[in-house]
C-alpha cells in the first residue's frame, strides 16, 4: 500500500469518534423534532402575550417547551452534525463545506438570539407580582416586544442561513461518493423548502411543515453513513 493511502486512512482513524457522534446527533435530532411537534399538537402554544404570561405562571416547563427550549438543544447538537459533515466531505470541496459549516454555526448563533423563553418566563413572575394596572400594560408591552424578537429578524437569519448550509452540503454530495445521490437529493429537497422562513405567514407555515419530512429522511440517511464511517476507520 503506498505511504499516501496509509497516511490518508491514518487521518481519517482519527476522527472515528466524531463521525459516531455526529451519527448520534442527526439521530437526536430528529427524536427531538419528533417530541416538539407531539408538544405542539397536545399543547398548542398560545397566541397571544397574555396567553404565554398565563402558561409560564401556571406551567413553566411547558410555557419554556411552547417557546422551544428543545431547539436550544437542537440547534447545539446541529453543529456536532455540521462538523461531521466538513470532515467527511472536505475532501470532495474543502471551501464548500468550510463555508456552509460556517453559515449553519452562524445560523446556530442568531437563533440564540432569537429565543427569548427564559425573558418571558421572568416577565410572567413580574406580571404576577404587578400591583397597579399601569406596570401590567407595560408589562404587556414589553412581553410583546419579547414575541416580536422570538419570531423576529434574528431567527428569520437562522432560518435562511441554515437552509443555505443545508444546500451546500447537499450539492457537494450529489458530486462526491461519500453518501449516496439519494441522501443528496432528499437533503436538496429540504433546503430548498427551507429558505421560506416559517414566518412567513401561510405559505411559510406549508414550507416549513413540508420540509419536516426530508429533513427526517436526510438526518436518518446521514447517520447511517456516518457510523459506517466510523466503524470502516475503527
Amino acid at each position: 500500500m503506498k505511504k499516501a493511502a496509509i497516511a490518508e486512512i491514518n487521518e481519517e482513524s482519527r476522527w472515528k469518534n466524531l463521525y459516531r457522534v455526529g451519527g448520534v446527533a442527526a439521530l437526536t435530532v430528529v427524536g427531538i423534532m419528533v417530541v416538539q411537534i407531539l408538544i405542539f399538537v397536545i399543547w398548542p402554544p398560545p397566541e397571544t402575550v397574555e396567553g404565554f404570561i398565563d402558561l409560564m405562571q401556571d406551567h413553566p416547563l411547558l410555557g419554556l417547551l411552547s417557546m422551544d427550549l428543545l431547539y436550544i438543544l437542537n440547534n447545539t447538537i446541529l453543529v456536532l452534525i455540521y462538523l461531521a459533515l466538513f470532515l467527511a466531505l472536505r475532501r470532495s470541496s474543502e471551501t464548500a463545506v468550510m463555508i456552509a459549516m460556517l453559515l449553519g454555526t452562524l445560523g446556530v448563533a442568531a437563533y440564540y438570539a432569537s429565543n427569548t423563553g427564559f425573558e418571558m418566563l421572568a416577565l410572567s413572575g413580574q406580571y404576577d407580582l404587578a400591583t397597579s394596572e399601569a406596570e401590567r400594560t407595560a408589562l404587556l408591552g414589553a412581553g410583546q416586544a419579547l414575541l416580536a424578537i422570538y419570531k423576529g429578524t434574528a431567527f428569520d437569519t437562522y432560518y435562511v442561513l441554515n437552509a443555505a448550509a443545508l444546500l451546500i452540503f447537499a450539492v457537494v454530495m450529489l458530486r462526491s461518493k461519500v453518501f449516496s445521490t439519494a441522501t443528496g437529493g432528499v437533503g436538496l429537497a429540504a433546503g430548498i423548502l427551507m429558505l421560506v422562513p416559517s414566518t412567513a405567514g401561510t405559505l411559510g407555515l406549508i414550507f416549513s411543515l413540508a420540509s419536516l419530512v426530508p429533513w427526517a429522511i436526510f438526518s436518518v440517511m446521514v447517520a447511517r453513513r456516518l457510523f459506517q464511517m466510523g466503524r470502516r476507520n475503527g
